[in-house]
């Protein structure tokens, strides 16, 4: 069994083992992501967010009240010089069940995209389908990818800036087939924490050469915005996360999901704080104020 705490482990690696740990337990519960009897299909590309998100559920899975079943998956998309050996090998030592598919994506996304274009799009459509598949094959009810709480907030800016969308990572969704629901389980994590945990977890990283390469992505360019800010205002990434789950329909301007045209009498519900604010000190002004102080209103005579 390969081990799950570092060699000299200190105590505030425990610390940030069980934090990591805490916050997987809760945004699993949170979102009800996993069931008694359910088999979950670990998405592994070999990063150190699929890596910590294994260990994590596999400390999970040893303290949890209910039984699932967890199964390890890499796909080998034949990309020139990866080292197949490495998770195979590894899974092993982890006494995990897993699988290794081979899938020459990286061919198609090569010969359709242009040199010097972006291939993320391409090759996670290629990706998913391949998981979906696998995980229908496997019997898995549940596939876990390991988008953490960054990546979920850079989606919604990316999604907001290029395709005029509020959109993010939700932590959970079924897919378009209705077939499986995918599950985030690091959502609430952040990716400083996953890095430091798997720097010293010491993890037997595989770096992307197809994607990761890619210098000009806007993706890196969102993400270094939002690096600026945290720096700025630390907490800012996060509570940019927390307004993701925290949502008030009628405070925005999407007549599908809030029943703009047929509002007519005013709800309290749906007052403008910021307005409520101002009639309420207009109100106290002019109803309570000691100095003689009043409130004119002014007709507009000016021609239109």
């Amino acid at each position: 069994m390969i081990k799950h705490l570092p060699a000299n482990h200190s105590n505030n690696f425990i610390k940030l083992r069980n934090s990591l740990i805490s916050a997987t337990g809760k945004a699993i519960g949170d979102y009800n992501m996993i069931e008694e009897g359910d088999t979950v299909l670990v998405c592994m590309s070999g990063g150190k967010d699929s890596h910590a998100m294994l260990m994590i559920l596999l400390a999970l899975q040893a303290r949890a009240p209910i039984n699932f079943k967890l199964i390890a998956m890499n796909l080998d998309q034949k990309q020139p010089g990866f080292p197949a050996d490495i998770l195979p090998a590894y899974f092993e030592k982890l006494g995990i069940d897993y699988r290794i598919v081979e899938a020459d994506t990286y061919s198609i996304v090569k010969g359709k995209i242009s040199e010097g274009k972006t291939t993320c799009s391409l090759c996670s459509r290629l990706r998913r389908g391949v998981i979906y598949t696998t995980a229908k094959e496997l019997g898995a009810n549940k596939i876990a990818l390991g988008h953490h709480r960054d990546d979920i907030v850079e989606t919604l800016f990316l999604n907001m800036f290029f395709g005029a969308k509020m959109k993010a990572m939700p932590p959970k969704l079924s897919t378009n087939d209705k077939q499986n629901i995918v599950i985030r389980p690091l959502a609430y994590c952040s990716e400083k924490d996953i890095a430091s945990y798997a720097r010293q977890m010491e993890f037997p990283i595989i770096p992307c050469d197809l994607c990761g390469s890619q210098e000009n992505l806007q993706r890196q360019k969102i993400k270094d915005m939002l690096h600026a800010w945290e720096l700025e205002q630390p907490g800012r990434v996060n509570n940019i996360f927390r307004a993701i789950g925290n949502v008030e329909p009628s405070h925005l301007a999407d007549f599908n999901l809030y029943d703009f045209k047929n509002l007519t009498q005013a709800k309290p519900g749906d007052e403008d704080p910021l307005f409520g604010d101002i009639a309420n000190e207009g109100a106290a002004l002019s109803l309570n104020s000691t100095d003689g102080t009043r409130i004119k209103f002014i007709r507009n005579t000016s021609s239109s």
